[in-house]
């Protein structure tokens, strides 16, 4: 007699008023437990039979309850889950399927529900697939559930970090397929022909996807004149057409260790556009003059051609006869003077961006070796070579002179910038150097100029903990429609043209570039393709990350890595312990808090200075080298754990 009362409703409607609640994120324990988030300062116990109700992640409304004395919360409203398209491994059961996530902190099994076929028999314990969360606790169902959606690979697949990871960022795993008319040559504006003069390539070994040759001279007076020719796709690919759509998409070429996921067509990626030796191609060129200081002039001609690559030099034969190492030697005197002339003018722009620019100090690189079936063998270093800086400077030279005719031009294009440092890092920046006896300003080193003065002080410096304390106040680098300083490499103003096969960002600058040649109509890019451009090589530069740490806990697990000695370089401190990098092969390792220190009161870490205190001594500090051992390996989560080798 009660149910329809209104004012019965009214009532439960006011307590519902009165009843305290609160929203935030769940974090979950090992233990069972977990704690409800609201902000940085605030979090709300969540008993472990209430977690029960919720997964790790998930956005909820909570009641806010009084249990034993203490202020827990009880799972209402289901705000936003942290699951929605997920990956994970199925796990076989009674001939029923469930999934478990690919998360570290999601341990509990999930049922498969609403295939939209019959899987069952196909799928083994350990296969990889991606599924949709469709049911949740919160939402008034029994049990957690999710919707199969696509097999990724079998369990024990020698391929399956690279197949897993590109499925969990919904990144693109093979070339886009080409049609036949992708193949035709769409721009019939008249070329300059310069296929009688001497351009050379010089990449890796194995690079197929050649996208710029150089050609150099000397002036009379002593300057170069350095004419970059870059591949030119836009002449094959018409905007707006199918496969611009797709390279508007993918955003770039996804390198990751072992291959790359073109973001052009294999056939046109590594043949019709890449500047083969000995084939005739079109190209997108620009000659610039530089002076014999390493100033670059005013003096540059945007302008479309055709050449023909002489040879293709590796950067290890460039280096080696450069370095006077080795026995090869370039096949004539032409292809000897034109990595003679080069090696010049990347010297004197070193010289030159030393004094006015930014540099900044070499770093390792580490590859990855595999056996013919995908099995990770070793780890291979590489350093940056004469012959790589040659090709660096000659693609900075170009893109700085792009950036600037953009600019006197239209006033717009895909630019690269950096910020330098906002305002309150800036202040961070000036007080922690105050500790070292460096004096700067705010108002300084937010500018152009003074962040540069900044970067030359700091490299004659050569304190590595202390540029790892900038690096970390530093802004990251991002891309914008209209000019803007990139700061980290002391330029005023630089946009990208010498990848178009390779970024989509590239192929919008030749788009402007051809426009402005030909005295086109010019269309500006819009927000929305910068932000989908940035987001993507996010996305790609992660899956790069997680593959390589998916590798390195299948390579360390190898016997003749147990109970061995490394070099490592601390690179952050939490609160939880400290992480490393092993020198000898790029791994990166957590050394957890009670390996540095058994007893937890004694020991302090300061996240914000990246320095650990024991019985108030200062112990270890970012870019210090200590000797490690590796004393547990975890597949599942990616995770290398180490101790000190005291």
């Amino acid at each position: 007699m009660f149910q329809n009362n209104p004012l019965l409703k009214q009532l439960k409607k006011n307590l519902h008023k009165q009843t305290p609640r609160v929203e935030g994120i769940v974090k979950s324990t090992e233990k069972g437990f977990g704690f409800l988030e609201v902000d940085v300062q605030k979090s709300y116990f969540i008993p472990p039979k209430n977690m029960k109700k919720v997964m790790h992640g998930d956005k909820i409304s909570a009641v806010l309850q009084i249990e034993k004395n203490r202020e827990v919360v009880n799972p209402e409203v289901l705000i936003e889950p942290f699951l929605k398209r997920f990956v994970g491994q199925i796990e076989k059961k009674d001939n029923k399927l469930f999934i478990l996530p690919e998360y570290p902190f999601l341990k509990d099994l999930i049922i498969i529900c609403y295939p939209k076929k019959n899987y069952t028999s196909s799928f083994q314990t350990g296969d990889w697939v991606v599924a949709n969360l469709v049911q949740h606790k919160l939402n008034g169902h029994a049990v957690f559930s999710a919707e199969l959606i696509e097999e990724i690979v079998k369990n024990n697949d020698p391929l399956t970090p690279w197949w897993v990871t590109l499925s969990r960022h919904n990144l693109e795993k093979k070339a886009p397929l080409i049609e036949e008319q992708d193949c035709l040559l769409k721009d019939c504006f008249k070329r300059k022909d310069l296929t009688s003069f001497d351009f050379i390539t010089i990449d890796n070994t194995n690079t197929k996807d050649i996208d710029d040759a150089l050609f150099i001279k000397e002036t009379n007076n002593g300057n170069f004149c350095l004419t970059v020719a870059i591949a030119d796709p836009t002449s094959y690919i018409e905007r707006g057409s199918k496969l611009d759509i797709i390279a508007s998409k993918r955003g770039f070429t996804n390198y990751l260790p072992g291959f790359n996921i073109p973001m052009l067509p294999r056939e046109l990626s590594e043949n019709i556009c890449s500047l083969l030796p000995n084939k005739r191609r079109p190209v997108l060129a620009c000659s610039i003059t530089i002076n014999k200081d390493g100033n670059i002039s005013n003096i540059a001609d945007f302008f479309l051609a055709w050449i023909k690559s002489k040879e293709k030099l590796s950067y290890e034969d460039v280096s080696n006869w450069i370095e006077k190492k080795g026995l090869w030697k370039p096949s004539n005197k032409s292809i000897q003077n034109q990595i003679s002339l080069l090696h010049q003018l990347c010297l004197s722009r070193i010289k030159w961006r030393k004094l006015n620019a930014v540099l900044f100090k070499d770093s390792l690189e580490y590859r990855f070796q595999f056996s013919e079936t995908g099995i990770v063998k070793s780890v291979v270093v590489e350093k940056r070579r004469i012959a790589h800086k040659i090709i660096e400077e000659s693609m900075i030279i170009a893109n700085i002179v792009a950036a600037n005719f953009l600019s006197k031009n239209i006033g717009f294009g895909i630019y690269n910038i950096h910020a330098g440092f906002d305002s309150i890092n800036a202040e961070n920046t000036v007080s922690f150097l105050k500790n070292y006896n460096l004096k700067f300003t705010v108002k300084e080193i937010m500018t152009l100029k003074g962040f540069c003065n900044l970067r030359r002080v700091l490299n004659i410096l050569s304190n590595d903990y202390i540029n790892s304390r900038i690096r970390r106040y530093q802004s990251f680098g991002d891309f914008s429609t209209t000019p803007s300083p990139h700061f980290a490499l002391g330029f005023s103003e630089y946009a990208t043209w010498t990848s178009p096969i390779r970024k989509y960002s590239d192929m919008i600058n030749h788009r402007l570039l051809k426009s402005i040649i030909k005295k086109e109509k010019i269309i500006k890019p819009n927000e929305e393709i910068k932000l989908k451009i940035s987001e993507q090589k996010r996305k790609n530069r992660i899956a790069e990350r997680d593959v390589s740490d998916w590798l390195y806990t299948i390579l360390l697990q190898k016997k003749e890595y147990q109970n061995k000695k490394f070099s490592a370089e601390i690179t952050d401190v939490s609160r939880s312990g400290i992480r490393a990098k092993i020198i000898e092969n790029g791994a990166n390792v957590f050394i957890p808090a009670l390996f540095l220190h058994p007893i937890r009161e004694e020991l302090i870490l300061n996240q914000e200075i990246g320095q650990v205190f024991i019985n108030g001594n200062l112990c270890y500090k970012v870019s210090d080298v200590i000797q490690i051992i590796l004393c547990e390996i975890r597949l599942k989560t990616r995770n290398i754990i180490a101790k000190p080798d005291y």
